[in-house]
């Protein structure tokens, strides 16, 4: 160990000349933490193009870093499936909102899902929507009667399974069909590159909510109401899976990208129209078709005698 008396402090008046004459010599930068560079300049914000590049997935080193973090369980264990439903009521509502309010630009995938996919917030959407639909329908077939002296109200147990199935084929099927065909599409052209299935039906889970308050509005008695609330949430809901989709397969051929999309608001809006027309319009056209018959034949019969 070296004396104290060997210690000594050195001044160097170029920092140069000693560097140069002592090549090992390592050297430290002590620098004010108070003092931060005026004029340092950010790395370059991407285009909206280079975003939905990044959206879509072209980052791939990034992702199969993250994706080798992650330990997956089989899938016949209950650890695999807890992953799906791996979300908090922070980010659910926070879904449910871009859902209902969709800002033109921004994809719904980057802005809410990709961070986190879930199935939880999809699967009790469409649950609620069910019921929803379900109950919407036994009451407005209800008010529809009311007053009556010969009717006896019975409730359809019967829609809610109807109801179940329609919603729960469009929100599995749909997704799955769509996936298929943008793997097929990647297939076909290099550029393009898919969404997960998860990705896709969480999109569509979530853009169903819109349909749950009018479903309820829907027992309004009055047929310019009901076709006004119906076009509202197919604008609201169909916007979302527009401007969520049309990134995926612009760089497609132009025909098949917007055939492709038009595809996807057409079967949105069959399922909107197809609720509203069987769940609420066909019990009262049945009504009107009674009340319009009866009286005939209570005319017929009298004239008869």
């Amino acid at each position: 160990m070296a004396a104290v008396d060997d210690l000594q402090f050195e001044e160097f008046g170029d920092v140069a000349i000693s560097l140069a004459a002592n090549t090992d010599a390592t050297t430290i930068s002590i620098e004010d933490p108070s003092e931060t560079p005026k004029h340092q300049r950010g790395p370059p914000r991407a285009s909206g193009r280079e975003e939905d590049d990044e959206l879509l997935g072209n980052d791939s080193d990034k992702t199969e870093l993250l994706a080798g973090q992650k330990k997956s369980s089989p899938f016949w264990t209950f650890e695999y499936y807890q992953t799906f439903f791996d979300v908090d009521t922070y980010q659910v509502f926070d879904r449910i909102k871009g859902s209902l309010l969709p800002i033109p630009g921004k994809n719904f995938v980057r802005l809410y899902i990709r961070s986190n996919p879930d199935l939880y917030g999809p699967f009790w959407i469409c649950a609620t929507l069910v019921f929803a639909i379900a109950i919407s329908g036994n009451l407005s077939n209800f008010l529809i009667h009311l007053g009556e002296k010969t009717y006896h109200y019975v409730p359809e147990f019967r829609k809610v399974s109807i109801a179940a199935t329609v919603i729960y084929a469009y929100a599995w099927l749909v997704p799955l069909a769509l996936w298929g065909f943008l793997l097929w599409r990647n297939s076909r052209v290099m550029n393009i590159v898919s969404y997960s299935f998860l990705e896709i039906v969480c999109v569509y889970g979530y853009s169903l909510f819109i349909y749950i308050p009018t479903a309820i509005l829907w027992i309004i008695p009055q047929k310019a109401v009901r076709w006004i609330l119906v076009l509202m949430a197919l604008g609201i809901s169909g916007s979302v899976l527009a401007m969520t989709f049309w990134p995926a397969v612009r760089e497609d051929n132009r025909r098949i990208a917007l055939a492709t999309i038009v595809t996807i608001v057409v079967l949105h809006m069959l399922l909107s129209v197809g609720c509203l027309a069987y769940f609420f319009d066909a019990p009262e056209m049945d009504h009107l078709l009674t009340a319009t018959v009866v009286p005939n034949q209570t005319v017929a019969a009298a004239k008869s005698s």
